[in-house]
């Protein structure tokens, strides 16, 4: 996803690079999540503040990696197979980002007892999303999704704010590890370190399939015509970003094409307007989704999904 990208045309930042540290921190950061599969204990550590994890997710320029780490994410088979089979996803596009962000930002920002009840209605939705040679509780696949979290938004905002330290990129990491754990991934499944995460992106990027579950969420995705006005308006920007964002070989799968002129020009004014916009404005994402998911949750609960 940028110029220091993987050699399989993901853009994303090189492991092996070893930019200056601006910080004087060596010690690496301990997963703040504490994996239980029972349900009726403590989801995190007392001391749970991820404010590392919060920085890039309070930009609400991480919408626009929306497309870009749905179809990363349709690559695995079982994710796909779910998605297609299990979702009204060409109608209601715009809910799975409703419950992609609600999930983040619950985890991210949401008082201890939000987060509880969200990752338990996560865990029984996807109970059901299940069939011959797939589940929604596949920790390979759950470690897949929270991966593509992790490198759309450390990518995204690396393009806005410039690259961080080599210290805050490893808390950036580490404390991204709570999406996947959430999910019921074990701590040990995700990558102990940065460089050991790029590995196992790339070998995922040259060897997952785009199948066609994939490319019919892809379709619906980008070429949604039934979903709501303000996304189809959107459509030909989300192409656009999405297209640069993909790994050759997936977006040619996708049957994407690349405008780079287009893509420099609204990079180019993303980079200039966005950081200098006031941060109220920057949060407004944020914000929306948490409101509606505590305005909503007794509604959850009720109905045992977001």
């Amino acid at each position: 996803m940028c110029s220091h990208a993987p050699t399989s045309g993901v853009t994303l930042p090189d492991p092996h690079s070893d930019p200056e540290k601006v910080a004087d921190m060596n010690e690496k950061t301990e997963l703040s999540y504490q994996y239980y599969p029972d349900p009726n204990l403590e989801y995190f550590k007392p001391d749970y503040n991820p404010t590392y994890l919060q920085r890039i997710l309070k930009e609400g320029i991480l919408l626009a990696t929306g497309g870009a780490a749905i179809l990363l994410q349709m690559a695995h088979p079982g994710v796909a197979q779910g998605v297609n089979e299990h979702s009204n996803f060409a109608y209601r596009p715009a809910d799975r980002l409703r419950s992609t962000m609600i999930y983040m930002y619950c985890i991210a920002f949401g008082t201890s007892e939000e987060r509880k009840v969200i990752i338990e209605m996560v865990h029984r939705a996807h109970e059901n999303v299940k069939g011959p040679g797939y589940s929604a509780n596949d920790p390979e696949a759950q470690l897949w999704v929270a991966a593509t979290l992790y490198a759309a938004g450390s990518h995204i905002y690396e393009l806005m704010f410039g690259k961080q330290s080599d210290t805050d990129e490893d808390n950036t990491y580490q404390e991204y590890s709570v999406m996947a754990t959430a999910l019921r991934v074990s701590p040990e499944m995700w990558p102990e370190t940065r460089k050991a995460f790029w590995a196992y992106w790339e070998e995922n990027i040259k060897t997952l399939p785009i199948e066609s579950h994939a490319k019919q969420v892809g379709k619906n995705l980008l070429y949604n015509k039934v979903g709501p006005l303000w996304l189809r308006l959107n459509l030909p920007f989300l192409r656009v970003i999405t297209a640069e964002w993909l790994p050759p070989r997936m977006r040619e799968a996708y049957g994407l094409r690349v405008h780079h002129r287009r893509y420099k020009l609204a990079l180019g004014f993303g980079k200039i307007v966005y950081p200098r916009l006031p941060s109220w404005i920057r949060s407004y994402p944020l914000k929306y989704y948490l409101k509606d998911m505590r305005k909503e949750l007794p509604k959850m609960v009720e109905v045992g999904h977001i």
